[in-house]
């Protein structure tokens, strides 16, 4: 029976919960800081001003976003992440995708790093709805995920307890679940030393 993400919210929030210290002091990969960057250069570009993070972690990079003078948003499944990104001064909910609680249309960006490959992709269609629809028209909206080949399951040597769940595409996969709902504006490939990193920025289609 595949897997879907309601069943596993449980057990993501124990592990991000517990893990909260340790990826708080996690440094930023060079290739991560340089897409990030392209990001903010391009919806800056547009003129657009206000962000929401989902996954947003510890608030690492919507605390960037900030200071680079964006108006940010914040949403996380666990409180622990949530109350360390509220301790940076961002304003953070405790949100997963089935339950993003904002007004249709409220953000002209959403940045997403590596937090939807935690959704199977029995599911992934409706959350990447959920993400369009918070768009204004126009918006762009950053995915950026592990990848590379079609996989789904529980990763055995995750340092997290308990393990999590997670969902692999092929690029040719990934591309197709973005173009029901997204405009693709651009797609490439990064590989850090044994990562395939999917990087994609998509805007809302109309």
């Amino acid at each position: 029976m595949p897997a879907r993400y309601e069943g596993l919210l449980d057990e993501l929030r124990r592990a991000y919960d517990g893990g909260v210290d340790r990826r708080d002091e996690m440094p930023k990969a060079p290739w991560k800081l340089e897409e990030r960057s392209m990001f903010l250069e391009r919806i800056r570009n547009e003129g657009k001003t206000r962000l929401l993070e989902v996954g947003a972690g510890t608030g690492q990079d919507s605390l960037f976003f900030q200071e680079a003078g964006l108006d940010v948003v914040a949403a996380d499944l666990s409180s622990e992440m949530v109350a360390r990104c509220r301790a940076k001064g961002i304003d953070a909910h405790v949100m997963d995708f089935l339950s993003l609680d904002f007004p249709a249309g409220s953000f002209d960006a959403v940045y997403a790093l590596n937090c939807l490959l935690h959704v199977p992709n029995a599911d992934l269609p409706v959350a990447l709805k959920a993400i369009r629809d918070l768009l204004a028209p126009g918006g762009l909206f950053f995915l950026g995920v592990y990848g590379g080949e079609a996989r789904e399951g529980i990763a055995d040597e995750d340092w997290h307890d308990p393990p999590r769940f997670f969902s692999s595409r092929t690029d040719a996969e990934i591309q197709r679940f973005a173009a029901d709902h997204f405009e693709i504006v651009n797609f490439h490939v990064v590989e850090p030393e044994s990562f395939h990193f999917q990087s994609l920025t998509l805007r809302r289609r109309d």
